[in-house]
């Protein structure tokens, strides 16, 4: 075998193997003044991480913007079903994330709209369903309140909404 035909899945099988052998275990997030700093890596779930952290500070609501590297699955809201109708991207640039952070029924609740786009700058973008960490990184700034916001469902609208006045 040629070392050209070689040298593609050489370098693929050692890229894959150091991102298998990245510590998952290892804490993804700082406190700075401005509330938290958080870098995930390749392979990691974003909003899932966003939840870990929100349960283990014991985050009472907060505020976060991100950008970096993914693959992510937007949904576009059809308020007829009352459903979101997904649509999934590939090795995107995350150009923009928006999001908040409360809870509902006792748990954590991720709210998050974004922005990806393709190599030749095409842009996509709605209600984030699902987006794991593609090749780089994805930095995220969490800004924190200080009181505890609920999402509440609004049968009305057939959605959840977040609630900042009256919410019991």
């Amino acid at each position: 075998m040629k070392i050209s035909k070689l040298l593609p899945v050489v370098l693929s099988l050692f890229f894959t193997l150091a991102v298998a052998a990245q510590d998952k275990s290892k804490k993804r997030y700082i406190k700075v003044p401005e509330g938290y700093l958080m870098v995930l890596l390749q392979g990691d779930s974003i909003l899932k991480e966003i939840e870990t952290f929100a349960k283990t500070e014991n985050i009472p609501s907060a505020n976060f913007t991100g950008m970096g590297f993914v693959n992510m699955t937007f949904g576009f809201f059809d308020f007829k079903k009352k459903a979101f109708d997904p649509k999934e991207f590939k090795d995107m640039e995350l150009a923009s994330m928006n999001g908040t952070i409360a809870w509902q029924k006792g748990k954590v609740s991720v709210h998050a709209h974004g922005v990806v786009t393709d190599k030749n700058f095409n842009a996509f973008g709605g209600h984030i369903l699902d987006g794991t960490v593609g090749t780089g990184s994805v930095e995220i700034m969490i800004l924190v309140h200080d009181q505890t916001l609920e999402r509440k469902y609004e049968d009305y609208i057939g959605a959840n909404v977040l609630c900042i006045d009256k919410c019991k």
